[in-house]
């Protein structure tokens, strides 16, 4: 199944994925969001973007606390 930012909930109880599989499929998606930014991306749809970043690290904490928190602690750096 492919998922987007709509229905990440969804890669938690995905039965066919395993742990790191479901972290990859996050994290792609995580990946896809920041390669759609541009020069011309707007202050607002940055934080979209980081809003919906800490949104998939919460799910990755779910999956691996170790992995979810480094990320989480990684964006409040900024």
């Amino acid at each position: 199944m492919d998922y987007t930012l709509n229905n990440i909930d969804d890669i938690l109880f995905d039965q066919s994925l395993d742990s790191s599989q479901k972290i990859d499929t996050l994290l792609f998606i995580d990946c896809d969001m920041y390669c759609n930014l541009g020069t011309d991306s707007t202050i607002g749809e940055r934080n979209t973007v980081l809003k919906n970043s800490k949104k998939i690290y919460r799910l990755i904490r779910k999956i691996d606390p170790n992995i979810g928190d480094t990320f989480l602690r990684s964006i409040d750096i900024k």
